[in-house]
């Protein structure tokens, strides 16, 4: 790109074209309904900036969704002169009982419902695909935030079928960070734009996304390598098994030292668990809001040789912990005998 930035940017198109149709395929979507985007949260963004204006209409989202995502609604709920409906789903409400919950929240004036695909803040996944057909059935569309899908689920899209679904590259697919697919599936797709106006704005769907001027897309030209590559050293099947047991006994090791220390209850009770992420429960003196968890997070990087994540979800604290390929068991071994004494402690200290 930078030692021929004229013919690097007269094939992009192309190229950027063979790669949006690869990934697309690989997640078992239809041949033209996915794009790149930077990122899960721009895919939403294209989204709302997108769908047609019905003043008076109304969004629903959850008490799980993504924060930066659940935004982008209220902002466009504001443009609308509409109104956001928050679905409350208890952390270990089931499949069932979430759908029902988001069915019951459904109005005549519902237009769009977002969802995630597997949650950010509490690790588990949300009945989608089951939401989705409750949704067509009454005219509403679905936006759903699958950031954390890709890498931990295979053909995702093959048997379903939202109106719009945004899914990371860069996470447990591996890619370089700013990449994701953006796939659309609705009757409105022909209304559906790049955050960018640039000279692919005449285009079609997807062809006007294959052209937005000097943009820098390696992350998008490499992702596929980073798919094939875990495909090839370990297999995908084998590489979500990997993970998915790897994160059983990290929250089990780490949970346990909680445990012992503190003598009380840290499992965390989560309907629909996902693959590679898990939550254990903190003490209740910790990350009591977003303030505070944010702060544990930042002190354990400061202070140790560690990271974690730390979320909040209805008052309550949890660590969270994703596993990939190249974790190992003495990995949580180590943060439960090292770095949980340290949360502990602490704890005691708020």
């Amino acid at each position: 790109m930078e030692s021929d930035p004229v013919a690097w940017f007269v094939e992009l198109p192309g190229r950027g074209r063979q790669e949006r149709q690869y990934l697309t395929d690989w997640f078992g979507a239809p041949a033209e309904s996915g794009v790149l985007v930077p990122n899960a949260s721009a895919g939403a963004t294209i989204i709302y900036n997108s769908t047609p204006m019905i003043k008076g209409a109304e969004i629903i989202v959850t008490n799980h969704g993504y924060g930066a995502v659940t935004m982008g609604a209220i902002r466009l709920a504001k443009r609308w002169s509409s109104k956001v409906v928050t679905v409350d789903i208890p952390l270990a409400a089931s499949a069932q009982e979430t759908a029902d919950a988001v069915a019951a929240a459904f109005t005549d004036r519902t237009v769009l419902v977002v969802l995630d695909h597997v949650t950010s803040a509490t690790a588990r996944m949300l009945p989608v695909q089951k939401i989705t057909e409750y949704a067509r059935a009454r005219g509403v569309l679905t936006l759903v935030d699958g950031a954390h899908v890709p890498g931990l689920y295979q053909n995702v899209l093959t048997d379903f079928r939202p109106d719009f679904w945004v899914g990371n590259l860069h996470k447990f697919a591996c890619a370089p960070r700013g990449a994701a697919l953006l796939v659309c599936q609705s009757d409105i797709n022909h209304e559906i734009y790049p955050l960018i106006d640039s000279w692919g704005y005449p285009k079609d769907y997807p062809e006007r996304f294959d052209v937005q001027g000097t943009l820098d897309q390696t992350s998008y030209l490499a992702a596929r390598a980073s798919l094939e590559f875990i495909d090839q050293q370990w297999g995908w099947d084998q590489a979500i098994t990997y993970m998915t047991d790897m994160a059983d006994y990290g929250q089990h090791v780490i949970q346990a030292a909680f445990e012992e220390l503190t003598g009380g209850d840290n499992q965390a009770h989560v309907g629909m668990g996902a693959n590679a992420l898990r939550l254990i429960k903190l003490p209740s003196t910790m990350a009591r809001n977003h303030a505070e968890a944010d702060q544990i997070r930042d002190r354990l990087v400061r202070e140790n040789p560690a990271e974690g994540a730390f979320t909040l979800f209805d008052g309550q604290g949890y660590l969270r912990i994703s596993t990939h390929v190249y974790d190992t068991a003495a990995e949580y071994e180590q943060f439960a005998e090292v770095f949980v004494p340290k949360l502990v402690e602490w704890s005691r200290e708020a």
